[in-house]
């Protein structure tokens, strides 16, 4: 049994009544907030270390991020064809082929895309609408923003009527496409094997510059894009480049997901 000093609501033995603690919940409340507050401010000096977060240049955003992952690969597109190019120098001053096998090697490498191509050339450029463009013509609804970028289906469009044209071969901005290469476009960027491109997009093609521009104005999917450039002011221009080199496929050949037929 507890002693009665021991028990709520009693005094000491001998003294009255002793005094009560008065504890209110809106004093309890207010002082978990300033403590919160506290824990926050010291959280945030340590984090910024005296700095403005908002404008603390190590804090990346993440475009930046892509951005600088894009030139680490184009780096390393640019140092394996370096290693490639010795490779192939090796290879020649062993003298271990005969040329029979040397040039059926040649007509390999040329049809996978990974020599350099030289002849006559055609462009096509491509770019997103001013922001502020209106239907020219009448009769058309305004713009939805869809209206007045270039997509993935554009650019394969394009691509997809050069093949079919004859072209010999096919750049992308300044890399070659070869049988894996995947044109593909995030929000109003192109990424292709790793890098990432924005508009205006120029695709080159090197084969006859009459069948080519040909196959560009029988392309069902690009009457439709041209429909957009009449009334919404998309960019197109197919210009005759004379004799262009395209460049070698400098990327890595090997098939991750698919396996050649034997």
């Amino acid at each position: 049994m507890s002693n009665s000093a021991d028990s709520p609501g009693t005094g000491s033995t001998g003294s009255g009544p002793g005094p009560r603690l008065s504890f209110r919940p809106a004093r309890i409340l207010t002082a978990a907030v300033f403590a919160l507050a506290g824990l926050i401010f010291f959280t945030s000096f340590n984090t910024a270390k005296g700095t403005d977060i908002r404008q603390d240049g190590s804090l990346l955003k993440l475009s930046d991020l892509i951005q600088q992952r894009s030139r680490k690969n184009k780096d390393l597109d640019e140092s394996n064809a370096a290693l490639r190019g010795n490779v192939e120098s090796l290879a020649k001053s062993d003298g271990g082929t005969s040329k029979a096998q040397d040039r059926k090697l040649s007509g390999l490498e040329s049809s996978a895309g990974t020599r350099p191509l030289t002849g006559r050339g055609v462009s096509v450029t491509l770019n997103d609408a001013p922001p502020n463009a209106t239907a020219k013509l009448p009769g058309y609804p305004a713009p939805q923003p869809d209206y007045l970028v270039i997509h993935q289906q554009d650019l394969q469009a394009v691509v997809n009527a050069l093949w079919q044209g004859g072209a010999k071969g096919v750049k992308v901005m300044d890399q070659r496409l070869i049988s894996t290469s995947a044109v593909r476009c995030v929000g109003n960027t192109l990424i292709l094997q790793g890098r990432v491109y924005s508009p205006p997009y120029t695709i080159t093609a090197v084969g006859d510059p009459g069948k080519l521009q040909q196959a560009l104005a029988d392309s069902k999917a690009i009457q439709t894009y041209m429909m957009y450039v009449n009334v919404y002011g998309l960019g197109w221009k197919v210009t005759d480049d004379g004799t262009v080199t395209l460049p070698g496929y400098s990327g890595t050949v090997d098939l991750h997901y698919a396996k050649p037929v034997q």
